[in-house]
């Protein structure tokens, strides 16, 4: 890409800066009604709320603006291509954005996309597409080559459910095959595909694995979300809680960058709100079994105790740890009920500060956007290096805080 290519990408910006959703949004429009197909492969929950077109036009602002070195951005890449490895993306999924992604700029910026516009940015995005598929591939065949690994979707057969809470169910996911499941590191996901009767698609999830690796199974726990003012109800998260043991679904092998090192033995700082406690808990299991534990302090949030999941578990690895110390804070809790680590009101780091300011520790924290970000200034409030701070977002990457 030339330097004068580079220059009208980057005078593109002001228009990305304020028009950026009407383009992201006819371009799903337009693209759907060519390849219809492709709405099994995204996420039509996200569709319906606007989320995926936001963090689209996100994402295109972002590679506009750092055109002339988009290295800074493949951080952002990798979690980008874990989740599209884990959707199974192929490179002719990326021909087809690409035709209508420069036919969308094309009929929405109308007589300001001039040709000289039109093939710099169809440049600019077969270059961004030529890294992400490079980068894609590496994945699959990592996947590939590990015991027990796979590329693409496989049918895993649900053998338990286990109701953690009023709105969580766990579902344990044995391999219809019978062969050994892959490995992975505390705090990824799997993306699990079902049938959804409403929308006769199938429709695909990501949902964290909940549990520390053993060969022959995974978990994954699952809050029902229920509809709230304009949000609908969760499509795919219902449809979950109304499998019965014996069903199956597909799942691709484990994926995403949200995750702590197993070999590492620094201190752990887990910080979660609601359904953001099941990648914690995958962590904090691997640590018990760990010969040499690092030392961990488990700070969880939720509403009140009925909705809370897994508190017996983590109960009863806190009562013989002398590695664990834990907080948890209910919204909606009696005062006798209180205790030292049981706190009410939302979370509120001052009150750890003294148990999560360890010497090179690092943070964990997953829940709700609003959540993450409160969490993730505290800690900055508290002197926390950026560097060792990490997080989960489980909507399709509108935060941005590193």
């Amino acid at each position: 890409m030339n330097t004068a290519q580079k220059e009208l990408i980057k005078a593109t910006i002001p228009i990305l800066r304020t028009g950026g959703e009407a383009l992201t949004a006819h371009f799903y429009d337009r693209m759907f009604r060519h390849s219809p197909e492709l709405k099994e492969v995204f996420n039509m929950g996200n569709q319906a709320n606007g989320k995926q077109k936001m963090a689209l036009a996100n994402a295109v602002l972002a590679y506009a603006e750092n055109i002339e070195n988009p290295e800074v951005l493949i951080n952002v890449l990798k979690g980008i291509g874990s989740k599209h490895t884990s959707l199974n993306i192929k490179p002719e999924h990326y021909k087809i954005v690409g035709t209508h992604l420069i036919a969308s700029i094309e009929e929405v910026i109308g007589h300001l996309a001039t040709s000289e516009i039109l093939e710099a940015w169809t440049i600019a995005y077969n270059q961004l597409a030529a890294i992400m598929i490079n980068l894609e591939e590496n994945i699959y065949q990592e996947n590939k080559q590990k015991s027990g690994g796979w590329i693409g979707w496989r049918k895993f057969i649900i053998k338990k459910i286990v109701e953690e809470s009023t709105e969580i169910k766990s579902f344990y996911l044995y391999p219809e095959d019978g062969k050994s499941v892959a490995d992975y590191n505390p705090g990824q996901f799997v993306s699990v595909q079902v049938y959804v009767p409403e929308l006769d698609l199938l429709q695909p999830r990501q949902y964290s694995l909940s549990s520390a690796h053993n060969s022959d199974h995974y978990r994954i726990s699952v809050k029902k979300e229920s509809s709230i003012n304009d949000n609908p109800a969760g499509i795919v998260s219902n449809t979950l809680h109304s499998k019965l043991e014996g069903d199956s679904v597909m799942l691709s092998s484990p994926a995403g960058i949200f995750f702590h090192n197993k070999e590492s033995n620094e201190p752990i700082v887990l910080i979660s709100g609601g359904i953001g406690i099941t990648p914690m808990l995958s962590i904090l299991e691997t640590n018990k079994i760990k010969v040499e534990k690092s030392k961990t302090v488990w700070i969880h949030s939720c509403r009140n105790q009925s909705v809370q999941a897994f508190n017996n578990d983590v109960e009863t690895i806190d009562k013989d740890a002398d590695w664990l110390r834990t907080f948890v804070f209910y919204e909606d809790i009696e005062e006798s009920e209180l205790r030292e680590n049981v706190i009410k009101g939302r979370i509120d780091l001052e009150i750890c500060k003294d148990s999560i300011l360890l010497d090179k520790a690092r943070y964990y924290i997953c829940g709700p956007e609003l959540f993450i970000k409160a969490q993730y200034n505290s800690l900055l409030n508290l002197n926390v290096d950026k560097e060792n701070i990490f997080y989960e977002e489980f909507s399709p990457g509108l935060i941005n805080l590193n």
